[in-house]
């Protein structure tokens, strides 16, 4: 397993392994959409599923990066890999879209699903409910949402071709001596008094309390609600819909002032009951910590091999130049042996624990580790 890091240069592949099965690429939307990084790498990997996305910050190793592409060469014993791609015309399509991605994967041997998508044109709850649908027993997804910096204008997913916006991208895989573990941690804290959702459309959310949710989301944030929706991402919503077995994380991608409405990445339910969150520095490194530690109890005492970190554009807002600390905390947790690689997204995708199933996050840390016998 190999990886290359590029910024405004172009891409140098020759080091890399030209007989891989599998080449992840996380970039700056600018970097991802060069015509020449994906002739690149499929000239020189010319049997490989090649799949990215652009981030909101890229993860190699334990360092953290902006504008640049982190290109990571997995090459496997005994382990199949495949890739399925659709495209998302319409938030309404998301479920849709979800569940032939994993019905086109379904196949003897499969292990795990690993999917990027868009992050802005899904509704990236029901794209996670339309995934999960097929799963066979003891199958599970990860992933999560391309990102764009903090500027929120368009995010792009690349599979097996040039980047473009509206993609969801599912890697399936295969294989009886690959082992997968998974893990999904917060560390944010709740404030403020709790309230009922009682009106919203989707992922569209209008009104707490029979009172403008907007209105009452600005009163909180102060002298924050001028930079919305950007300004958000610090404050986060816990969510528990009745009947689930644990809150999630929901943080907002748009603001509407016409019809004093928010956008978040995923379903905001009526009648669910919603808290404001902020941000404790400890928590958020302990967060990701956790989520590696998660992992190693399912691996059951093999060591990883490869993970995929998967973190919140919110945690790298907040912790700023401390941001390496949740990498360096993971890497601890999996050892010297393990190959990270990752990005800051729009929404991630995790079971909570080792037999739940999979759910839309937002401002968590989410870890994913593979290895093979």
């Amino acid at each position: 397993m190999q990886q290359v890091v590029a910024s405004d240069a172009p891409l140098s592949v020759e080091e890399l392994p030209a007989n891989a099965q599998l080449v992840l690429v996380f970039g700056a939307r600018s970097a991802l959409q060069r015509p020449d990084l994906y002739e690149a790498l499929r000239s020189h990997c010319a049997q490989a599923c090649i799949v990215g996305c652009s981030t909101a910050g890229e993860i190699c190793g334990t360092s953290v990066s902006d504008g640049t592409v982190v290109v990571t060469v997995v090459e496997f014993a005994d382990t199949r890999v495949r890739v399925a791609t659709a495209t998302v015309a319409h938030p309404q399509d998301s479920r849709a879209v979800g569940k032939a991605l994993t019905t086109e994967l379904l196949d003897e041997g499969l292990r795990h699903i690993l999917v990027v998508s868009d992050g802005l044109l899904v509704n990236g709850s029901e794209l996670v409910q339309g995934l999960r649908d097929p799963l066979p027993e003891g199958v599970n997804v990860t992933g999560g949402l391309a990102g764009d910096g903090a500027d929120f204008v368009q995010t792009t997913v690349l599979a097996n071709g040039p980047a473009a916006s509206g993609q969801v991208a599912a890697i399936g895989f295969y294989g009886e001596r690959l082992h997968v573990g998974y893990g999904s941690v917060g560390g944010w804290d709740v404030f403020g008094p709790e309230r009922i959702v009682t009106r919203s459309e989707g992922n569209v959310l209008y009104g707490l309390d029979n009172e403008s949710a907007l209105q009452l989301y600005k009163t909180y944030l102060g002298s924050h609600a001028a930079n919305l929706p950007s300004s958000g991402l610090l404050f986060p919503m816990s969510m528990r819909v009745p009947g689930a077995q644990a809150p999630v994380v929901r943080t907002i991608l748009a603001v509407n002032e016409q019809d004093q409405s928010m956008t978040f990445a995923g379903d905001i339910p009526q009648e669910a009951t919603v808290q404001l969150m902020k941000a404790n520095f400890n928590r958020l490194v302990d967060g990701a910590i956790d989520a590696a530690q998660v992992n190693q109890s399912q691996l059951q005492g093999r060591a990883a091999q490869w993970a995929v970190l998967i973190s919140c554009i919110g945690r790298k807002l907040v912790l700023k130049q401390r941001i390496e600390e949740e990498t360096e905390g993971v890497a601890a947790i999996l050892g010297p042996q393990a190959v990270l690689c990752g990005f800051y997204s729009y929404g991630e995708i995790a079971p909570h624990g080792a037999f739940t199933p999979c759910e839309l996050h937002n401002q968590t840390m989410t870890v994913t580790t593979f290895t093979e016998d």
